[in-house]
């Protein structure tokens, strides 16, 4: 696909419920994605049981060819009803975006979704259709670069009811508040995180409801090189450096010896940055031709560790924007900026990076690139790696 699919929903519990009862399960396939988010009647291990039922239910059935109306009376005749209010268990909404941008939409008993394009709200027609007894409404859109589709479970709806708003945060609200802020951020998680936070201070801390915002936004694929380590053979430096010098991609070094390389083979200067050092990173250098050049191992490891923060559904940020080291600006450019990471890990051992724990030839560096790696593939990045 020439476009790259940046999905992300971040959610917070009823005050005082340990487990979520809304659930969102996404699948990106040969033919595009599928999106499923799902409200559970309710709180609690109930309402995570049943939506998280529907999310899967919808997902597999319709990732494995199923036609919409057989997913929906699957869903429908699997969950129960309430006998008292006569409503299903679980409310969802179903995004189907195929590799030519086309999305299908259908809602059934959720606060409609939002449609941004071209930094405006754009109103979308809905067809209302039945399937069995229950009522859902269906539409299409053309999704083109940079648009934008918000889901938010009732939670945000009733944000602020009983606390800081007497009838809640209305849709209109939600809509030109989210409109605001798809102008001025570039990727879904900032979106969630920045919305998430204002519905928990609606509510004063205190969730009266499950809350959860899903952000699908179709952005333009930035593609970023990640050289960490030097090669196991010397033969190869001059290899990497043909790499290095990949016109269309970001580029990003990891290691004192790598940029010692990268300066060499290719006849450039090294300036290291005193001025971004802290306590607990190492300064960064610039280098003409890369975005970022810092310091290996203990780099890595505080920006893996941000970027677990990142994946926490949480809607505070893994580092502030007003940090000015090296894993905060790694960290930053690996989440925010970048949706293709391509890794080129070099093999040689650093004595200082063994730990006598690890099988032979598995060190310290590569058990933090693998994880590095989970937990961008976590966070929706497209993220290969080769070893040199």
């Amino acid at each position: 696909m020439n476009n790259f699919f940046d999905i992300n929903y971040k959610s917070i519990n009823k005050y005082g419920e340990e487990l979520c009862g809304d659930k969102v399960e996404s699948i990106n396939n040969d033919d595009g994605c599928i999106v499923v988010m799902s409200d559970g009647l309710g709180s609690g291990v109930k309402a995570n049981i049943l939506a998280t039922m529907t999310t899967k239910i919808a997902a597999t059935m319709l990732n494995n060819g199923a036609t919409i109306d057989e997913t929906i009376e699957t869903i429908l005749n699997t969950l129960p009803e309430c006998k008292v209010r006569k409503l299903a268990y679980s409310t969802f909404t179903i995004i189907k975006i195929d590799k030519n941008n086309n999305a299908y939409i259908i809602e059934y008993d959720n606060p409609p979704y939002f449609y941004y394009s071209n930094n405006r709200s754009i109103s979308v027609d809905r067809v209302e259709r039945y399937i069995g007894s229950k009522k859902i409404y269906e539409s299409n859109i053309k999704l083109q670069l940079g648009d934008s589709l918000c889901v938010v479970s009732d939670g945000a709806i009733h944000a602020g009811i009983g606390e800081m708003l007497n009838l809640g945060w209305a849709w209109d609200e939600i809509n030109d508040y989210l409109n605001n802020l798809i102008e001025i951020n570039n990727s879904s998680s900032m979106i969630n995180g920045n919305f998430i936070g204002v519905c928990n201070n609606l509510y004063n801390n205190k969730p009266g409801d499950d809350t959860t915002i899903l952000t699908i936004k179709l952005r333009e694929p930035k593609y970023v090189d990640v050289f960490v380590g030097p090669p196991s053979d010397r033969a190869m430096d001059s290899y990497l450096a043909e790499i290095m010098k990949e016109p269309n991609n970001g580029k990003i070094i990891c290691g004192g010896t790598t940029a010692l390389i990268a300066e060499r083979e290719l006849g450039k200067s090294l300036v290291v940055d005193m001025d971004s050092i802290t306590p607990d990173t190492p300064p960064i250098a610039y280098m003409e031709g890369f975005d970022l050049v810092t310091e290996g191992v203990l780099t890595l490891g505080k920006t893996l560790e941000n970027i677990k923060k990142y994946n926490a559904n949480s809607y505070e940020n893994a580092v502030d924007i007003n940090n000015y080291n090296g894993s905060a600006l790694l960290t930053r450019l690996l989440t925010e900026h970048s949706t293709n990471i391509n890794f080129y890990v070099g093999k040689a051992v650093n004595p200082a990076h063994q730990n006598p724990h690890f099988p032979v030839g598995f060190n310290i560096k590569q058990k933090i690139i693998h994880d590095l790696v989970k937990e961008l593939r976590k966070a929706g990045k497209e993220v290969t790696v080769k070893y040199l």
